[in-house]
């Protein structure tokens, strides 16, 4: 699976598949996301969807979660989107846990590919 994560910019190879963890805890201490949903969505510079992905349950008592990108959405044509995630909690509040700083938005960025199956 490959891709990375930074502050901002979520790197991807087009076509391949990359799982996106998520540990949500406050200090040190791993919050129960029991009932909670995560969310991404990529976007292009107009706001049209390229692509939505829910989030899966990992280890929901522990904080974990994780988005499975599959070649299906890393397919889009290169270039670069933007994104961010959301964690709705059991009790319906919703929190942008990605990224971090309320005053960015994050780039979600597909790079070329030359093995094509």
């Amino acid at each position: 699976m490959s891709g990375t994560i930074q502050n901002n910019l979520i790197t991807v190879r087009q076509g391949d598949s990359f799982a996106i963890n998520v540990c949500v805890r406050d200090g040190c201490k791993p919050i129960n996301l029991t009932g909670a949903t995560l969310l991404m969505q990529v976007r292009d510079a107009g706001g049209n969807i390229i692509f939505g992905v829910t989030g899966t349950d990992v280890d929901v008592a522990h904080g974990k979660m994780a988005l499975l990108l599959t070649p299906a959405e890393t397919s889009a044509a290169v270039g670069d989107y933007v994104t961010d995630i959301q964690l709705t909690g059991a009790d319906g509040s919703v929190n942008t846990i990605y990224p971090a700083n309320v005053n960015t938005i994050a780039t979600f960025r597909i790079t070329p590919q030359v093995t094509e199956g």
